[in-house]
């Protein structure tokens, strides 16, 4: 425990045998869960993991988690009926452990390959069920240095109106040196859409994976529905910004070359979680800004999109009239001049409104 507060991390592997023995090994002993989800591995990994939790004597101390039925709490009973028949939505799994409500170390076995976002939902929902109070996530490939988790956690403990904290590796003054360029470069790419799609503006390095959630936040989003790639922590940003989640970055270290073999494709994950955000982007207009609670930027946003793609036949006649054969006449380019001006006015309008509605759910 940490600070009367349990803490629990989950550790997605997949083929980690080389490096899951080492972070076992330095997980902080503050730490009561740590739930590692085999993603049907074709290694030894489970065996590795399965060795490690037969050599553990730490056992926990088993916590109520019923819900008593009164007359009052009708709501807490269906809320307790979804939560066991939500297991059905994830990814087919098994818990290795004998005694799980009292071992330190638990390993669940994915029945398929589910990536590495699938992964994590099932590590998030066994620690939503048992009440952790924060849940943090460490690679199992060694990535994230044990060192930095209390950093990471403490947070949350110090104040309860913060629900999710996010490592932010690029604050770091190396890491523009340690960082791989192309990792640095996706990374970029991806952090600017991601700032669009989920709200948080402020969010500096959105890819990194080394984050710790409260309980509260873990309930108010669908976990069964998180993107189950490379793309989850983005999805998991706006899931959270459409539950008015509040979230923090914390500086932490780049970490590369401590034996991990990265077995993510840039140029193959960043379209993929391009289009990931584009309808996120709109799932967030839709759900925050129309059906929950209304605001103007939802009009803006969709009159600034309307301009600049009435605007598209009038550009394509400007561009071609760059060629000597082609005139343009004079009403045509006023109308595309009036468009452009007006769409691209009304689109940074909207997105200035958007960054003042959502800088409340940002915690420096």
């Amino acid at each position: 425990m940490l600070h009367d507060k349990t803490i629990a991390v989950v550790v997605p592997a997949y083929n980690e045998a080389s490096q899951i023995g080492m972070v076992l090994k330095r997980m902080p002993e503050f730490v009561d869960r740590i739930v590692v989800v085999n993603d049907a591995s074709t290694d030894n990994t489970a065996e590795i993991v399965t060795k490690y939790l037969e050599k553990s004597n730490q056992t926990i101390k088993k916590r109520k988690r019923t819900v008593e039925k009164t007359p009052y709490n009708k709501a807490e009973q269906v809320l307790a009926e979804m939560d066991q028949k939500e297991w059905s939505l994830f990814t087919p799994s098994r818990v290795v452990n004998k005694t799980p409500e009292e071992d330190r170390i638990i390993l669940i076995n994915h029945e398929k390959n589910a990536s590495v976002g699938g992964a994590i939902a099932t590590g998030y929902k066994w620690c939503k069920d048992h009440k952790i109070d924060i849940t943090a996530v460490m690679a199992g490939d060694g990535q994230m240095d044990p060192d930095e988790l209390e950093g990471i956690c403490m947070p949350i403990i110090n104040d309860p109106t913060i629900d999710y904290v996010k490592g932010n590796r690029l604050s770091h003054r190396s890491a523009f040196f340690v960082i791989p360029r192309i990792r640095y470069f996706g990374n970029s790419i991806l952090s600017l859409l991601t700032k669009i799609a989920s709200g948080y503006w402020r969010v500096s390095d959105t890819q990194t994976g080394y984050t710790a959630i409260s309980l509260p936040a873990l309930e108010a989003i669908r976990l069964h529905n998180i993107y189950k790639s490379y793309g989850c922590p983005n999805d998991i940003l706006v899931k959270l910004n459409i539950a008015f989640c509040h979230v923090k970055e914390v500086p932490i270290k780049p970490v590369y070359e401590v034996g991990e073999q990265s077995k993510m494709k840039v140029f193959k994950v960043i379209p993929r979680i391009t289009w990931l955000l584009f309808k996120a982007f709109w799932k967030r207009l839709y759900v925050k800004y129309l059906f929950r609670d209304f605001h103007p930027l939802f009009l803006l946003y969709h009159l600034s999109f309307f301009l600049l793609i009435i605007n598209i036949p009038f550009l394509f006649q400007v561009v071609t009239s760059l060629s000597p054969e082609v005139v343009l006449g004079t009403q045509n380019l006023l109308i595309f001049v009036f468009l452009t001006i007006s769409g691209l006015q009304t689109l940074f309008f909207a997105m200035w409104m958007d960054m003042m509605d959502n800088d409340r759910l940002h915690v420096a």
